[in-house]
């Protein structure tokens, strides 16, 4: 199974983010956009972990997720993966307006360690991708066209334990299903 952990945007949220974005896609060729119904912020990939896992993975993942507040989030502004002058990745920012989400990112990547199921070894980076881009691209005309926007803050509550399907076949997008919803402390 291929799993992560995220942080989903309500609806009114990914409404105004499609509002913004939506204009901008057909004059992106160079783009293969992100479908909206992949959008999320990922606390931690977790890659492939054995079914045997899942049980235990949860469990610890809700516990985890129960020590820490709910935060309030908004998504703000823009960047590229790996640089603005070698963009293989567009995303939109994540702003925390209360709360801290790297320490909820880094309980989550804790109790995912300790229930077998490692999280990859990259820097955790709040965003939500919006695109990737064909090959390394001078992306700061994107940066620039998505900067500015600032979307709804919204409060969250809880986060979310996904398997990730891979696409068959060129072109194809993975689909996301979520296997558990992990309660922040109420």
């Amino acid at each position: 199974m291929r799993l992560f952990v995220a942080v989903l945007p309500p609806d009114d949220v990914l409404d105004d983010l499609e509002e913004h974005v939506g204009p901008r896609r057909e004059a992106g060729p160079e783009i293969r956009w992100t479908d909206r119904h992949q959008w999320h912020v990922t606390l931690a990939f977790l890659g492939a972990v054995p079914e045997a896992r899942l049980d235990d993975l949860t469990e610890a993942l809700a516990r985890s997720a129960a020590r820490r507040d709910p935060l309030v989030l908004q998504l703000a502004s823009a960047g590229a993966f790996p640089n603005p002058y070698a963009a293989r990745v567009l995303w939109a920012g994540v702003d925390e307006v209360r709360g801290d989400l790297g320490a909820v990112a880094g309980g989550i990547r804790r109790a995912s360690t300790s229930a077998g199921a490692t999280p990859d070894g990259t820097r955790f980076h709040p965003h939500l991708t919006l695109g990737r881009f064909h090959r390394p691209t001078e992306a700061t005309r994107w940066i620039r066209a998505l900067d500015a926007w600032e979307g709804p803050a919204w409060r969250v509550d809880h986060l979310v334990l996904v398997e990730s399907h891979l696409g068959q076949g060129r072109g194809r997008r993975p689909r996301y299903e979520v296997l558990a919803e992990l309660p922040l402390r109420s």
